[in-house]
């Protein structure tokens, strides 16, 4: 992204000539992306053009698949999360991920946030009690769960789940939120209280966001970056990205033309 997209904002994370490999297949081509703190910033294009991929580089989720290989950096406030004597437990902790899908676990709504302060240890009782609640009111599920707390997280609706889901990235206190289709199985209601919550969660977090939907990218996100076949297009203000994208490629697929 341009210094003069970007003018009087800091930069929390930035990716630089970024390549990622399956084996010898290359899904990523020289990515290089600014992402500004306490903002929005959406990652559209057609399915299998590496949007997922790439976020899932930026917490070093990828890291679990074999025969994976990474080129070039990812800076988090500066330091490269991929350098060898970084541990990708911590970069996990500063960079939490909701998914896609739903996917708490078959424990109470309160040992679901709890679990992340439970395997990081060094928190009190008392501290984790609190840090649920916090976390809970944070995901805007408080109202709804707090005489719930031990009744099984698998009874939540679906909209519910993916709050909660929520709650568990934002216990660990995180600074940065990504976001894998996080709504993209949800009903519009669902889908309208993940939105509210985003616009709610960006003045305390910096949020990535992959989706499908352009009309919620729209919404939700401050920038926009389009990807195609591994290779970013373009990156830009949102409100441009959807009037005045400066590539063909980019006007063709925010106008429906291809997709």
């Amino acid at each position: 992204m341009n210094s003069s997209v970007m003018s009087g904002k800091t930069i929390k994370m930035s990716t630089r000539e970024l390549n990622f490999f399956y084996g010898q297949t290359p899904a990523l081509k020289n990515i290089s992306l600014e992402i500004p703190e306490k903002c929005v910033t959406a990652l559209i294009g057609p399915s299998g053009c590496g949007k997922t991929t790439f976020l899932r580089c930026l917490n070093r989720m990828n890291d679990t698949i074999e025969g994976i290989r990474v080129e070039g950096e990812i800076l988090l406030d500066e330091e490269n999360i991929y350098h060898p004597e970084v541990d990708p437990v911590q970069v996990r902790k500063r960079v939490g991920m909701v998914f896609q899908k739903s996917n708490p676990f078959p424990k109470t709504i309160f040992e679901n946030v709890a679990y992340g302060l439970r395997i990081s240890g060094g928190y009190t009782k008392a501290q984790i009690t609190e840090r649920v609640e916090e976390s809970l009111k944070g995901a805007a599920l408080w109202d709804e769960v707090s005489d719930r707390l031990q009744e099984s997280a698998m009874a939540l609706s679906g909209g519910q789940q993916q709050r909660l889901c929520i709650a568990r990235a934002l216990a660990v206190e995180p600074e940065v939120i990504l976001m894998d289709e996080p709504a993209s199985a949800l009903d519009p209601i669902a889908t309208q209280k993940i939105e509210e919550l985003i616009q709610i969660l960006k003045k305390n977090y910096t949020i990535i966001i992959v989706t499908h939907n352009m009309q919620q990218a729209a919404r939700v996100s401050d920038y926009t970056g389009f990807f195609y076949l591994g290779e970013l297009i373009e990156v830009d203000r949102t409100d441009k990205i959807f009037t005045n994208p400066g590539k063909k490629r980019t006007e063709d697929y925010v106008t429906g033309r291809f997709g």
